[in-house]
């Protein structure tokens, strides 16, 4: 994921993006958050886009590549024995200063999950 919203953000920044392998699940994590951060802040920014670069292709190549690979990942987790709970993210308390680690819980989980794993509770607001 890092990769993609790297290569997302060469559109605007220029050159290329080849991340060097971190030693731990957590080190990418923070990489991941940092990214995440900088792209953000380029859009936010209106910084210019770069190469002939426009908003819609950027949303069709890179950001829509980004949501695949969430799905492909829930998918996996799923296969895992480690699911994602359902929720209705039309409800979800997203914020485009929040791009960190520390995200609110559910807004609106799905009470009744009839494919939860064993002892599976919904989240208590």
């Amino acid at each position: 994921m890092t990769s993609v919203l790297g290569y997302a953000r060469t559109c605007f920044v220029g050159g290329t993006y080849r991340p060097d392998p971190l030693p731990t699940l957590a080190d990418e994590i923070v990489r991941f958050h940092a990214m995440l951060a900088d792209l953000s802040r380029h859009l936010s920014d209106g910084s210019p886009l770069l190469d002939g670069m426009t908003a819609e292709r950027l949303l069709q190549g890179p950001f829509a590549d980004a949501m695949t690979h969430a799905g492909q990942l829930a998918m996996l987790r799923r296969l895992a024995g480690a699911p994602v709970p359902p929720e209705n993210f039309i409800a979800a308390d997203i914020s485009a200063e929040r791009v960190g680690p520390d995200q609110p819980l559910p807004a609106d989980p799905d009470r009744v999950w009839d494919e939860a794993p064993p002892g599976w509770r919904p989240p208590q607001p």
